[in-house]
């Protein structure tokens, strides 16, 4: 199962991320900024204390959090379907 194991702030609302299988990159989260509970990223403390919880999710606060599944994707160009296959594989489901 491939998990996030780094995350932090870069300029504007980007993050960097890393996951456990090597992939990492940068993300830009400026299509969420100032909407609904992203408001909260216009303080730029609060943007920066972005962490992964225990539960594998991309956090601010206690609040606000985001499945890295879709930072994923977006860094290998890989669809759901692509990585569901290659993780059976690997565990030997396949």
């Amino acid at each position: 199962m491939i998990k996030p194991i780094g995350v932090r702030a870069l300029e504007g609302f980007r993050i960097w991320i890393k996951f456990s299988d090597g992939v990492e990159g940068q993300i830009d989260l400026t299509h969420l900024a100032g909407k609904g509970v992203f408001k909260a990223w216009d303080d730029r403390e609060f943007f920066e204390i972005v962490r992964i919880t225990p539960y594998e999710a991309v956090t601010w606060g206690e609040d606000l959090d985001l499945c890295p599944d879709t930072f994923y994707l977006e860094l290998t160009g890989r669809t759901v379907e692509e990585v569901e296959r290659e993780s059976a594989q690997v565990s030997g489901h396949a």
